[in-house]
């Protein structure tokens, strides 16, 4: 009997094993509700990791639009096909994760002195927004939905709704440089770059 048991045991952690294998890699794709809103992607801090441009306070008078590093994950399926083809594939998904900066020291610029010297250092999280290429929902904002989950600390939102035109897709139509992302801040999606 114990052996039965021990054997269901074992046959029952493989299949949640499984499943919950299966949830996240299918969450490399945009998951829906019924009500047109994004749902808040599983696992994306395990996909590629291309960059965490940040624009501190303390060098921008204290104004910055987006003081935190900006920690930007996209799915290995849809960088390898963006340089396979120079195109990002319809569904392609984008995650940026806010990450504030550590508290400044004694610098007026923010900054802060730790073992490795002086700098800029993460500190928690704080935020998370998504980008979706959707020719059929977002047409007008040259194929991408943007979505926010929410500017403070986590959790974030479990759904999101496609965010206004004027708000992110006017900077990116304005000033991204390929397909509405700001290639020249992550060094992989430049041509020539190995992961």
């Amino acid at each position: 009997m114990k052996s039965v048991v021990l054997a269901l045991a074992a046959t029952f952690a493989c299949i949640v094993a499984l499943s919950v294998s299966a949830q996240t890699a299918s969450q490399s794709n945009p998951v829906w509700t019924s009500d047109n809103k994004l749902a808040l992607p599983v696992g994306y801090r395990q996909w590629i990791y291309m960059g965490s441009p940040v624009t501190p306070e303390g060098l921008n008078d204290n104004k910055a639009g987006f003081p935190e590093f900006h920690n930007v994950y996209v799915p290995k399926a849809v960088l390898d096909a963006f340089k396979k083809t120079g195109e990002y594939p319809q569904g392609a998904m984008f995650v940026k994760e806010l990450q504030l900066t550590l508290p400044p020291s004694a610098h007026p610029d923010g900054s802060r002195d730790e073992v490795s010297g002086r700098g800029y250092f993460p500190g928690v999280f704080n935020g998370l927004d998504v980008m979706v290429k959707d020719s059929k929902r977002c047409a007008a904002t040259n194929n991408w939905c943007f979505f926010n989950f929410g500017h403070h600390a986590q959790p974030y939102e479990k759904t999101s709704a496609i965010m206004a035109a004027e708000s992110c897709a006017a900077c990116h139509t304005a000033n991204a440089d390929k397909d509405m992302h700001f290639t020249q801040f992550y060094q992989l999606l430049l041509p020539g770059q190995d992961e």
